[in-house]
């Protein structure tokens, strides 16, 4: 227990004074007009109160992520705490954050445009077409999802809450935002903060062991450990729980609605470590009602490692009826909820990209109607390849975003070392995987290490032998240039 409230008071101050710090180096001015003002147009850019895009910005990254990843990630051990704590402050705030607030300055553009302007045009076409396929793929894995789950329940036709759920991805794709998704986003993640509370207040007054974090737990608790090493696995699949590229597709939705840059710190920094203390949460939770690290693995293979399942015993053992609703709604529409802002932000990256209006209903059609051609088939794929692929991918996106991010600020102030850091064990960590993992090449572990790192260090150093400060009013004539275009 003492481990996991210090983990909880850690990520709080990460909050209260590195964001602050990143915001500092960042230069956030509440005097600049941002997109939501400057561009409004009833769509895409409108203006939103603070608290209702913190909640909008929070379920749209969140969904299930900072829940399955947690509960999957648990099964190392208390070593999955220090990635939750350490990689939600040191490198998904950073992402986070700067992600985000780029995309105010740069005029609300997408994560492709961003990353073009900062790592060259070279990038522009393989960014847009590689984050359009990570948008679709957490499209369609939320779509098979929340179906598979609520056909458990009612019974009704898998193929027939498919096509539900897809016609509701179609409308929230093509409404304004404010019309659904400002009106019923911060109503659920509210909820997913509710739900949250309320596991970590029965956590801290029932009669709950949580695994203390000591040299003997600090290990691969996992029961076939020598199969899943903590690195690089654990830090592909506690993502939204840390640092997930994900993340960087939905801020510009947000970088459209925020009326002050000041706000960005609350809004992209906050509602990453927010993410951080759900995931937490889960991940002690995982671990102490089963009984310890060793139970919960015993258990998930007895349940097909059935997250969903374990989110459903949890909620209804300590939150009684009351959880099993919020369990229902964490499993399903928590999900669906990520599924329609990713088809949402591919609509805007893909319309961004061709520079092509969205005013109209029949443009938005134009761009909309092959994304979901290309959903569709994917549902016909095997879930379980279309997760392991979208695990690894979705790190990538989070590396190639802190590289862009951190020649930004290299150009800015000559040392950008809180985002070359996380960039560089970040190129390590996805390098590493893709080396050993059964989607990868599949090379034995000391060899995908040694690639790996190299490939990280030999990036650091290229970085900062190629990136230099420069003057900064021409940092400014670029975004000012941008945001004009």
């Amino acid at each position: 227990m003492i481990t996991f409230i210090i983990c909880i008071a850690i990520l709080i101050g990460g909050y209260f004074f590195y964001a602050s710090f990143l915001e500092r180096k960042f230069g956030a001015d509440a005097n600049n007009v941002t997109p939501a003002i400057a561009k409004e147009d009833g769509m895409d850019y409108v203006p939103m109160k603070l608290w209702k895009t913190f909640l909008i910005q929070f379920l749209n990254i969140a969904g299930l992520g900072p829940i399955f990843g947690a509960i999957a990630g648990a099964l190392w051990g208390p070593a999955a705490f220090l990635w939750i704590v350490f990689g939600s402050i040191f490198a998904g705030a950073v992402h986070d954050y700067f992600s985000g607030m780029l995309s105010i300055r740069m005029g609300g553009a997408s994560i492709s445009e961003i990353v073009s302007k900062y790592l060259g045009n070279k990038v522009h076409i393989f960014m847009t077409i590689f984050s359009v396929l990570l948008l679709i793929l957490v499209g369609v894995v939320f779509v098979k999802g929340p179906a598979t789950i609520i056909h458990q329940l009612t019974d009704i036709d898998t193929q027939i809450l498919v096509v539900v759920i897809f016609i509701y991805y179609v409308l929230a794709t093509m409404i304004p935002i404010d019309k659904l998704i400002g009106k019923l986003y911060p109503l659920f993640g509210s909820c997913l903060l509710i739900m949250a509370i309320g596991i970590l207040s029965v956590l801290l007054i029932g009669d709950y062991q949580i695994p203390e974090l000591t040299t003997a737990t600090f290990t691969n608790m996992r029961l076939d450990g020598d199969d899943n090493p903590i690195f690089p696995l654990l830090f592909i699949t506690i993502a939204c729980g840390a640092i997930s590229g994900f993340h960087s597709t939905q801020s510009p939705m947000m970088a459209r609605c925020i009326t002050n840059e000041k706000q960005g710190k609350i809004i992209f920094a906050g509602a990453m470590i927010t993410e951080g203390i759900v995931a937490l949460v889960w991940a002690a939770a995982s671990m102490a009602f089963f009984g310890g690290v060793e139970e919960l693995g015993k258990t998930m293979a007895m349940e097909g490692h059935n997250a969903a399942w374990v989110v459903n015993e949890i909620c209804n053992t300590m939150l009684g009826r009351v959880g099993g609703i919020l369990a229902i709604f964490g499993v399903v529409a928590a999900p669906i909820t990520s599924g329609d802002t990713a088809f949402r932000s591919a609509r805007l990256t893909i319309a961004d990209a061709f520079n092509y209006s969205q005013k109209k209903l029949s443009q938005r059609l134009i761009v909309t109607a092959p994304l979901f051609v290309v959903a569709v088939f994917l549902t016909t794929i095997d879930f379980s390849i279309i997760w392991r692929y979208f695990g690894w991918s979705n790190q990538v996106l989070a590396t190639i975003v802190l590289w862009a991010c951190a020649v930004f600020m290299q150009q800015k102030h000559g040392n950008a070392w809180y985002v070359i850091f996380p960039a560089t064990f970040m190129t390590a960590v996805v390098v590493t995987y893709i080396m050993m993992a059964p989607i990868g090449l599949r090379l034995p572990l000391n060899i995908a290490y040694g690639i790996g790192i190299t490939t990280a260090v030999i990036s650091c150093i290229i970085f900062m032998l190629k990136v230099k400060k420069v003057n900064p009013s021409n940092i400014q004539e670029q975004v000012l240039e941008t945001t004009n275009d």
